[in-house]
């Protein structure tokens, strides 16, 4: 009782706010108007707006436009390759203040532990983390995961304080013809948030899976895709990853008239676009410069987000509402000059205040010792299927090429730029090894190792040289997972992933400058595509279209189903 007769005090203006924010314009996502007056702040939470206070604090912020903090409305912090305190220090200060995280990465390795360690860590940043409780893990019947979650075992996981609901639906065929253990998870969340996934769903598939109670999509990348999720109440998020770049494709149908139901997200996101280009601060300013209307930006990127997502503490500064707030330089270039989350001034020293939670998932690499010739593709057939990569997307194309078989064996052929995949379970469970072709790499020597490999998360290779392959994924397993670029024996460039063998244990300075690295010894292999590691590690995902390879096989997605040897 006393923090809210508090709130209401210095609301009124009989006691002094805790802190004032004096001197900037306050974005008005209602109206779109840039309005003038101070920002009173008592604790945690905003009390005033649109007046002059008296504050302990007077911090001046003239000539600075106030916005919302900016919500990330789904993304794996895992994909950020750091563990979420180092997360929380890249892109709080960017202005992103809340994030809506699955943790199915690190959950298809080392199960519910894994989010739990994200639960844990959600008390303690500076960002407001919510955790949505992983629904697919796996995330088929047609890959070998670290571990398995039914609904039985997501049950003791809920109530959780940043809990919000179940994170994206991946198996939508498993919803569309009503998978058993499917049903067991969509009744335990019934009436409660849902988020879905249903790249190029349509038609009465489509609205049999909104029918489930499903919610929200991030997966639209085009146009006509999202305007009918649109028209059939789905909250589509606009995505901007690494590889998943939706953006430009989107960014027509954000209007002000759209915005109530579009928000924004980044996925999978790592802190080399993070530092080279930004977050989804670089996606409003893009989207502006592109010819959005900045109150239908700022709405997809604050009040939309919370309020797709039942947030109704935050996305506008108003009396009551979560003093999460960015001063920007301008609304159209949007580079956050000072960013308070619940009330904290955001800075090194906030940083350096927080408590921490020990890493988990060491030690999880335990595939065995792989050979040279584990690499070969048999087979008795020269026609052959192909993934064909399109950069910039997590979809494939499902090529056909005829390709020699010589003594017993399919070779690759840089030159037709048709490169060995290779899939190698980690988990310690059955030692598969699959392998198939890809076209899109530009490799023209050497391999390619990750176990940044979705969603199970297995050992993914691409090469010329099977040699160099087993090199590349043997020192995975010497350096606790990551990513290695091997050329003649010899490793170019390495970034070490302890912890699941998704996040590295170093600053995101250093995963970002090793980073660079990679990417360098990558293109000195011949690799054209700006990302290969993270578009590596889509293509082992067999429920985006159309075809990948797991440690099981070559999948047809559409099909989906595994394609027989």
């Amino acid at each position: 009782m006393a923090e809210l007769e508090k709130r209401i005090a210095q609301g009124r203006g009989d006691a002094p706010a805790d802190i004032v924010l004096r001197g900037g314009k306050l974005l008005d996502l209602v109206t779109g108007e840039l309005l003038d007056g101070d920002v009173a702040i008592c604790g945690d939470t905003i009390v005033g707006t649109l007046d002059h206070y008296d504050a302990a604090q007077v911090i001046d912020v003239s000539g600075l436009t106030l916005v919302p903090g900016f919500i990330d409305t789904h993304l794996h912090i895992e994909s950020s390759l750091v563990t979420p305190f180092e997360f929380d220090r890249c892109v709080t200060p960017r202005g992103i203040t809340t994030a809506i995280c699955d943790p199915h990465e690190i959950a298809n390795v080392i199960g519910a532990a894994g989010i739990r360690y994200f639960q844990q860590a959600s008390r303690h940043t500076l960002m407001d983390i919510r955790v949505q409780l992983s629904s697919c893990v796996p995330s088929t019947h047609m890959e070998t995961a670290g571990a398995e979650l039914l609904a039985a075992d997501l049950k003791p996981l809920m109530g959780h304080p940043s809990g919000i609901g179940l994170a994206e639906f991946m198996n939508y065929p498993g919803v569309i013809f009503r998978d058993a253990q499917a049903m067991e998870k969509l009744a335990l969340f019934e009436g409660g948030h849902i988020d879905g996934h249903c790249p190029l769903l349509s038609g009465r598939d489509l609205n049999a899976y909104i029918a489930a109670g499903i919610r929200t999509e991030h997966e639209a990348t085009s146009a006509e895709e999202a305007l009918e999720k649109l028209r059939k109440g789905m909250r589509v998020l606009i995505r901007e990853g690494s590889v998943s770049k939706d953006m430009h494709a989107l960014q027509p149908l954000l209007t002000e008239r759209t915005s109530p139901y579009m928000c924004l997200c980044t996925d999978d996101r790592n802190p080399l676009d993070i530092g080279e280009h930004g977050h989804l601060d670089y996606m409003i300013r893009t989207m502006i410069a592109l010819g959005t209307p900045p109150l239908a930006a700022y709405r997809a990127a604050t009040l939309s987000a919370a309020e797709a997502f039942g947030l109704k503490d935050r996305g506008i500064l108003a009396p009551g509402k979560r003093a999460d707030i960015v001063a920007v330089d301008s609304l159209e270039t949007c580079h956050a000059q000072l960013v308070l989350a619940a009330g904290r001034v955001v800075d090194e020293a906030a940083f350096a205040g927080r408590e921490t939670v020990a890493p988990v998932g060491r030690q999880s690499v335990k595939a065995p010792p792989l050979r040279a010739e584990q690499f070969r593709a048999g087979g008795n057939r020269e026609e052959t299927d192909v993934i064909g990569i399109r950069e910039g997307q997590i979809l494939t194309d499902h090529l056909h090429e005829t390709i020699a078989i010589v003594d017993g064996d399919k070779r690759p052929d840089p030159a037709r730029d048709l490169v060995r995949i290779a899939v190698a379970e980690r988990h310690g469970k059955n030692g598969n090894v699959a392998t198939g072709f890809v076209k899109g790499f530009g490799l023209k020597a050497g391999a390619i190792a990750s176990t940044v490999c979705h969603d199970h998360h297995n050992i993914a290779c691409v090469g010329i040289d099977y040699a160099d392959m087993a090199v590349a994924a043997n020192r995975l397993s010497q350096i606790e997972g990551g990513f290695v670029v091997v050329k003649d024996g010899a490793v170019l460039a390495e970034l070490a992933l302890p912890v699941a063998g998704l996040m590295s244990l170093e600053p995101f300075e250093a995963v970002r400058d090793r980073l660079v690295d990679l990417r360098a010894a990558a293109r000195s292999l011949g690799v054209t595509l700006e990302e290969p590691f993270l578009q590596l590690a889509f293509l082992a995902l067999p429920v985006i279209p159309s075809l990948k390879i797991t440690d099981r096989g070559m999948v047809d997605v559409l099909k989906f189903e595994i394609i027989p040897g």
